[in-house]
């Protein structure tokens, strides 16, 4: 596909290389960098929204889902308002939505390429963007306005009083494109994720193919179902696990389940040993 570019992770030591390539600011003298990640079990799963796998035969109904959310959910979500902050609410919950959830974190998303045991027989993948490179493509009061906040991301306050609504998203460009924004932290998940979220102006154009009609760079770091396994146990060590991720009781649980289940003979079998230093 134009502009994406493959890199196979073949342990541990070569997703770090990865990640860390080509980041240091020579501005501040630190490692710095506008890149994001997104991390699934498969990597046959494009970037396809929620939505458009569950209503991909009406996408029409996208406006009657976030409605009927609105509706029966009003009890719970009397603490939340506005459209953009009751999106990535609705996206928490499961609900179909045209939003894609992404991370700041490569580890973060190494974790959500790692976590599905089910999954240990097929690659996985952490997808890898630059914002920055979305930037140019905007509508001209997007762009301007992340221009006067000197940002690369949108906060919710800064689209609720530029697009009340997807309609209104739509109405800005003739031509599809894409933004990003980080949620409020109003939910602990989201916080320990340091997560963000895409969001395309078409609910029937993937992000995928806006990044090869405008040929935007992007990676996908390609995880070998064979190294799986020592990608997911070297995270647990550093507290990239269930537990982290999914604040409570259910992460807690996830995490012992998969911890003490019998992964090694079944996926390591084949391995040669590591070879311990002298």
């Amino acid at each position: 596909m134009s502009g994406i570019q493959e890199v196979v992770i073949h342990d541990w030591d070569e997703l770090q290389e990865a990640v860390f390539d080509d980041v240091w600011d020579e501005k501040v003298m630190r490692y710095r960098d506008n890149r994001i990640y997104r991390g699934t079990s498969d990597q046959q799963w494009n970037l396809v929204p929620s939505l458009n796998r569950v209503c991909a035969h009406d996408l029409t109904l996208e406006s009657q889902v976030f409605r009927s959310f609105r509706k029966y959910g009003y009890a719970e979500l009397a603490g939340y308002s506005g459209f953009w902050q009751l999106l990535p609410v609705a996206q928490h919950h499961g609900l179909p939505t045209r939003l894609l959830d992404w991370t700041y974190s490569p580890l973060v998303a190494a974790h959500f390429a790692t976590e599905d045991t089910a999954c240990y027989d097929r690659d996985g993948v952490i997808w890898c963007l630059d914002v920055t490179d979305f930037k140019r493509f905007l509508p001209q009061p997007l762009a301007q306005k992340l221009r006067e906040k000197d940002c690369n991301i949108f906060t919710i306050g800064m689209l609720e009083k530029l697009i009340p609504d997807f309609e209104s998203m739509q109405k800005m460009a003739p031509e599809p494109y894409a933004l990003f924004f980080e949620p409020s932290s109003m939910i602990d998940r989201i916080v320990n994720q340091y997560a963000l979220f895409s969001v395309v102006s078409d609910p029937a154009v993937l992000l995928t193919q806006i990044i090869e009609q405008r040929s935007i760079p992007c990676r996908k770091l390609i995880i070998p179902k064979e190294v799986k396994l020592e990608i997911r146990d070297k995270l647990d060590y550093i507290n990239i696990s269930e537990r982290m991720i999914y604040p409570g009781l259910d992460g807690v649980c996830r995490w012992i389940t998969r911890r003490y289940a019998a992964l090694g003979p079944q996926y390591n079998g084949s391995r040669k040993p590591p070879r311990h230093r002298e």
